[in-house]
C-alpha cells in the first residue's frame, strides 16, 4: 500500500550526469545550497514529498497491476483501489460504490469481475473505498445521530484531492469516466454534470436519479437511518440547495453531449436471483421493491433528458433486481461505450 505522491524514475534521479561521469564543482555547490535549504524544513515536520525537477519527464501510470493507495484528504486518509490501465494510458473510469458502501474494500472489487472485464483494456480503474450513505457529496456537518468524527466531503476528494494525486501517476485529470449503481448512480450523474472538464463518460445503474420527485427525500432519509444510522440533515437541511445540486434531474441541461449508459431492471426477479433461504427469500423481496423505485425515477429522467434535446443509452431489461450481478451485467455492456469516450 503505497502514500504519498509517485517519484521520478530511477534513471532520472541526481547524482550523475546523463553520461554518467560525476558531476563538477559548480553542481556540488548548488547540491550544498540546496541542502542547506532543506535543513530548516527537516527540522521542524518531514514534508510528505517532495517536488520532482522541472526538468523531469512527465511519470507514466504504471502498465497493468493492481495497486492499493492511501490519499490524503480533509476527511483524513482514504483507500483507493486501483487497477492499472494494462499499457500505461492515462485514461481512468471511476467506479462508485453504493449505499452499504464498506471501510476495507469497494464492492466492485469482489461483487463483480469488474476489475476482469477491463484487465486488458488501456484504462485505470479508481475504486475508492467507503462513503456509506454519503451519496459521495460535500456534507454540511458530522451525521449528528451516530457518532461520525469528520464531515463527508466527497465531491471534493472525487473532483479534487484524487485527481490530483493520481496524476503524480500519469493518470489524466480530464479524461475519466464514472458509474455507479443505487446511490451512487446519481452521484455520477450529478458529478459528471458538475464537472464536465473531468468526465467523459457517465453511467448510472439502478439510479434514483429524480430526488426532487414527491417521496424521494423521505425514502433517501429512510435509507441513510438504514445504512449507518446517518442523518440526512447533516448532508444538507430540507431547505438546502444542496439538494437540487445532487440531484440528476435538475442538473440535467448540464449533461449535454455526454456519452451515458442508464439502466434499471423491472423488479422481478431474474436469472440471478434464485433464493435457497428465507432470508434470500426477503432480501430478494427487497430488492424487487427497490428496483421497482428507481425504475418509477429513472423513467422520469429519461422523459427529462428527452425534454431537452439529450440522447443517452437507456436499458430497461423485462427482469432485474436490486443486485450486483445485473450491474456488473450492465457494465460489460456499457464497456464498449466506455472505451470509446475514453479513447482507450
Amino acid at each position: 500500500m503505497r502514500f504519498g505522491k509517485a517519484v521520478a524514475p530511477k534513471g532520472d534521479r541526481p547524482g550523475k550526469s546523463r553520461t554518467g561521469t560525476p558531476r563538477g564543482w559548480r553542481h556540488r555547490i548548488l547540491a550544498v545550497g540546496a541542502a542547506a535549504l532543506v535543513l530548516p524544513i527537516a527540522a521542524g515536520a518531514a514534508p510528505t514529498a517532495f517536488a520532482a525537477p522541472l526538468s523531469a519527464p512527465a511519470l507514466r501510470a504504471p502498465a497493468g497491476g493492481y495497486e492499493e493507495l492511501m490519499v490524503p484528504s480533509q476527511m483524513g486518509p482514504v483507500k483507493v483501489q486501483v487497477q492499472w490501465a494494462k499499457h500505461g494510458g492515462s485514461a481512468a473510469l471511476y467506479l462508485l460504490d453504493g449505499m452499504a458502501a464498506r471501510d476495507d474494500k469497494n464492492a466492485w472489487s469482489f461483487e463483480t469481475n469488474a476489475m476482469q472485464q477491463f484487465e486488458n483494456d488501456n484504462v485505470t480503474l479508481v475504486m475508492p473505498v467507503g462513503g456509506m450513505s454519503s451519496f459521495y457529496t460535500d456534507w454540511m456537518a458530522p451525521s449528528n445521530i451516530n457518532g461520525q468524527k469528520t464531515t463527508y466531503k466527497w465531491e471534493t476528494f472525487l473532483t479534487e484531492e484524487l485527481p490530483n494525486f493520481l496524476a503524480g501517476y500519469g493518470v489524466s485529470k480530464t479524461n475519466n469516466g464514472i458509474v455507479g449503481l443505487s446511490m451512487s448512480g446519481s452521484a455520477a450523474l450529478s458529478l459528471a454534470a458538475l464537472h464536465r472538464d473531468q468526465f467523459k463518460y457517465a453511467g448510472s445503474f439502478s439510479g434514483a436519479l429524480n430526488l426532487s420527485q414527491p417521496g424521494m427525500r423521505e425514502a433517501v432519509r429512510m435509507s441513510m437511518l438504514r445504512w449507518g444510522a446517518f442523518s440526512a440533515d447533516s448532508l444538507a437541511p430540507p431547505w438546502s440547495p444542496q439538494w437540487l445540486r445532487m440531484d440528476p434531474f435538475t442538473v440535467a441541461p448540464q449533461l449535454k453531449g455526454l456519452p451515458m449508459r442508464i439502466s434499471v431492471g423491472s423488479g422481478l426477479p431474474g436469472k440471478h436471483d434464485s433464493p435457497q433461504s428465507a432470508d434470500q427469500v426477503f432480501n430478494t423481496g427487497v430488492g424487487m421493491g427497490i428496483e421497482a423505485v428507481t425504475l418509477i425515477s429513472t423513467r422520469s429522467f429519461e422523459k427529462r433528458l428527452r425534454s431537452i434535446g439529450i440522447p443517452a443509452t437507456f436499458d430497461f431489461p423485462a427482469t432485474g433486481t436490486h443486485s450486483w450481478k445485473y450491474w456488473e451485467d450492465q457494465l460489460w455492456a456499457g464497456r464498449p461505450q466506455i472505451l470509446s469516450a475514453l479513447g482507450a
